[in-house]
């Protein structure tokens, strides 16, 4: 497992600017002087982005080699942190998160599936979740670090920061990780016919449906606890870094489950626990005080622990399901990820605009809700027939071992 440090560092790396942005997000709106639910869209922007770029650019990088792809992916990651860091403006910054999320879009697919090429199948839960630790891991230090050094040194140097470690990521792909050959190139037509599968399109919309709670919470996570809560600067760092390590338990322990557990069962517990555990967010802000705050904080653990533990069992999911697509379905994922997040931060907009902030709790649990509904009402998918273990690389995941 060593070996995938380098590709936690550039998760890591791409997790601190992805969530930094809900810490930073009322000092972008004041510097640059737009709304907060505009400087809202710079989730939204990167979410559609990243959603509908990432297979374009999985398309067009199909012929390379893996390791210089995901060097190259995080190089350019770094390099558009520094276009973000010296905009000038909002519109250049939103150009500088497409930018990022082309990049990220190119490096977090190929990572995973990197990772599940390089293990067997009862390890392959716990390397997906090291790889996605290092976004969690984020949360527990970029996020909150970055937030400190927004309060006093603006919001930009956040991004000076995320750009060298992206950097330092990109070096240790090069210097560190064995050699894989490219995949056969999937086209569009193979990729939509992939899609349209009714077992892959079930779990593409529940992956949607799943994210759209968080992310209407998270994307505005910085404005509720300054507004309604009144912790901000320093304070609102240190309930980022309680989010954070809530989080990255959730995703370790997602890999845990994911390898011993009835997947769908988990799921129908997740979701319950989140309908739950997001209204706790509205609540708080209503009572105020040290009750309030205690809510909001039992809200986050909740979230925390089974919320950052889906996407590593969703993925396990779609992994056993057809092995041999797993380049594919795992690209297609992301994208149905990043689509919930999309509609979550437009949804979180959207009550902030229409309604209050204190209420995207609410609207976050009833959104869980519709993903619990689609999880009881889709039939179980039937995980094909493991690869032998001396195929495991070439054709269970499409990738085999260079030079």
């Amino acid at each position: 497992m060593l070996r995938l440090l380098p590709l936690v560092l550039g998760a890591f790396a791409i997790g601190a600017e992805t969530f930094l942005i809900s810490g930073v997000l009322p000092l972008i709106a004041a510097d640059l002087r737009v709304t907060a639910a505009t400087a809202g869209s710079l989730v939204t922007i990167f979410a559609l982005v990243y959603a509908f770029g990432s297979p374009l650019v999985a398309v067009a990088t199909a012929g390379v080699e893996r390791k210089r792809l995901l060097m190259f992916a995080i190089g350019a990651f770094a390099l558009a942190n520094l276009v973000a860091a010296f905009s000038p403006n909002f519109a250049s910054l939103a150009a500088a998160r497409a930018l990022l999320a082309l990049s990220a879009g190119a490096f977090m697919p190929t990572s995973v599936a990197y990772a599940a090429a390089l293990f067997s199948a009862e390890r392959r839960g716990r390397a997906i979740a090291m790889i996605y630790g290092g976004m969690t891991l984020a949360t527990v230090v970029g996020v909150p670090a970055g937030t400190y050094l927004a309060s006093f040194a603006g919001w930009r140097a956040p991004f000076y920061g995320v750009a060298v470690l992206a950097a330092l990521a990109s070096a240790g792909v090069a210097i560190a990780l064995p050699r894989l050959a490219s995949p056969r190139a999937a086209g569009f037509a193979e990729r939509l016919a992939v899609m349209r599968r009714p077992d892959v399109l079930q779990m593409l919309t529940l992956t949607a449906l799943a994210l759209i709670g968080p992310f209407a919470v998270n994307t505005f996570m910085g404005l509720l606890a300054e507004t309604a809560l009144g912790i901000g600067g320093d304070k609102l760092a240190l309930v980022l870094a309680f989010s954070g390590v809530v989080s990255f338990i959730g995703s370790q322990f997602g890999g845990y489950a994911a390898d011993r557990w009835p997947r769908e069962r988990y799921l129908a517990i997740v979701f319950v626990v989140l309908i739950g555990a997001f209204p706790l967010m509205s609540i708080g802000p209503k009572l105020g005080g040290e009750a309030g705050a205690a809510l909001l904080f039992a809200g986050l653990a909740l979230w925390g622990v089974f919320g950052w533990s889906f996407p590593i069992v969703q993925q396990a999911r779609l992994i056993s399901l057809d092995p041999a697509m797993a380049p594919i379905t795992l690209s297609l994922n992301i994208s149905a990820l990043y689509v919930g997040v999309a509609i979550g931060s437009s949804l979180g907009a959207w009550t902030v605009t229409r309604w209050s902030v204190d209420a995207i709790g609410l609207v976050a649990g009833a959104s869980e809700v519709v993903a619990l509904a689609w999880l009881a009402l889709a039939r179980a998918p039937k995980p094909a027939p493991e690869a032998p273990q001396d195929q495991t690389s070439t054709e269970a995941v499409s990738y085999a071992p260079g030079e």
